[in-house]
Parts: C-alpha cells; sequence; structure tokens
C-alpha cells in the first residue's frame, strides 16, 4: 500500500470527477455509460469511458479503494507506464468482452472501474502471489487463493445472471491484467510457475464454456 504514487492519484481524480458529473448530470451519465445498443450503433467510445463512470458514490469508493490497496505493488514491480498500460488495457478488455456477450442484449447497461481495478489486482497477485488479502477487510485469505476463487465464482455469475453485478467486464479485466503482466514480467513464468499457471485454469475454462455454447 504506502505512499499514493502519482499516476495513482491522477486515475483515482479522474475517476471521482467523472462520476461526480454523471451523478449530477444524467445526459451525461446516458452519452457515456456502456449501451450495447449504442455501441453497435457506433458509440464505441463508450467501451473506454463508461470505465470511469460509477453508479453511486458507495460503488467509486469500492473501486478506488481496491486500486489504492494494490496499485503500488503494480507500480513498484513494473513501473508507472507498465501500470498504466495494465489499467487501461484491463478496462478495454473488460468492456470488450461484456460486448461481445451482450451485443446483441439492446437494454444491457454498465458503468465502473471494476475490470481495470481487477486487472491492477490479478496483476498484484501474479508479482506478489505470496501476499495476504483481507476478505470483507477482515478475514485474511492468501492471495492466490481469492484469486482462483474470484475467477470461478465470476465464470458462475455469468452463467447464472441472477444479479446486477458486470462479471464479464470482471473476467476481462482479471485476464488483461494476467497476460500484461506476463508480456511485461515473464520472469514470473519461471519464479511463480505455479501461480500462472492455476490462475490460468479457470480463464481455459470459460473459454471452453463459451466455445461449447454454455455461456
Amino acid at each position: 500500500m504506502g505512499e499514493l504514487s502519482l499516476v495513482t492519484l491522477i486515475i483515482i481524480g479522474i475517476n471521482v470527477l467523472t462520476s461526480y458529473k454523471g451523478f449530477k448530470d444524467q445526459s451525461f451519465f446516458n452519452k457515456f455509460k456502456f449501451n450495447s445498443k449504442d455501441i453497435k450503433g457506433g458509440a464505441w467510445y463508450q467501451i473506454f469511458t463508461s470505465g470511469f463512470l460509477h453508479v453511486d458514490t458507495s460503488h467509486l469508493l469500492v473501486n478506488m479503494l481496491t486500486l489504492y490497496f494494490f496499485a503500488n505493488v503494480v507500480i513498484y514491480g513494473l513501473g508507472s507506464v507498465a501500470f498504466i498500460i495494465i489499467y487501461l488495457g484491463s478496462l478495454l478488455l473488460g468492456n470488450l468482452l461484456s460486448y461481445f456477450f451482450h451485443k446483441d442484449e439492446y437494454g444491457y447497461t454498465a458503468v465502473g472501474a471494476s475490470g481495470a481495478v481487477m486487472g491492477v489486482l490479478y496483476s498484484a497477485i501474479l508479482l506478489q502471489p505470496d501476499m495476504t488479502l483481507g476478505l470483507f477487510f477482515i478475514i485474511p485469505i492468501p492471495a492466490y487463493i481469492f484469486g482462483i476463487g474470484y475467477l470461478f465464482y465470476t465464470i458462475y455469475g455469468m452463467k447464472k445472471r441472477t444479479d446486477n453485478i458486470g462479471h464479464d467486464a470482471h473476467f476481462g479485466g482479471a485476464t488483461g491484467g494476467y497476460l500484461l503482466t506476463i508480456v511485461f514480467a515473464p520472469w514470473v513464468l519461471e519464479s511463480h510457475l505455479l501461480m500462472v499457471i492455476l490462475l490460468a485454469i479457470p480463464i481455459l475454462i470459460l473459454f471452453l464454456l463459451q466455445r461449447t455454447g454454455y455461456l
């Protein structure tokens, strides 16, 4: 965790300013949120802009707090430029995966930095798989157990579709963070090979389920 870096502060600032603009201006919110119908009609910018909007203050707080906890692990491990690429790449991959699954659902909308934040979280897990997370900020749990378990829970949520959580963006963001971290830090393939393999299992299962029509 430690001292808040400038790049993290800038990202948090953009999220806060954009989200509060959306809270007060419904037309602004509707224009820049993720909307399958609008995107299919050419509003591809929503793939990006929706990642900086949030439903309410609590939604914003959870995402920014999670980013605060894990950003420095990635920044100290890979540098600020790689961190920005992982953040934005995970945001885009998360929303592109959402569009892939919901492109024909014209009523589907979504907002939030969850995909980007999940990418940073999974990057941090790959870089420091021995770190401990606080589940619900109380229960200590090894990072790699959380990572594997959360991806399986996300697949379950994508299949059931019984809540309003953007599981697709979460999964896409986590996958983006996973892949980009391997690109920037190929040494994890040697140093943390078991974790690389274990975190890859639910990703492979997702695409297998999609190809066989179970999602």
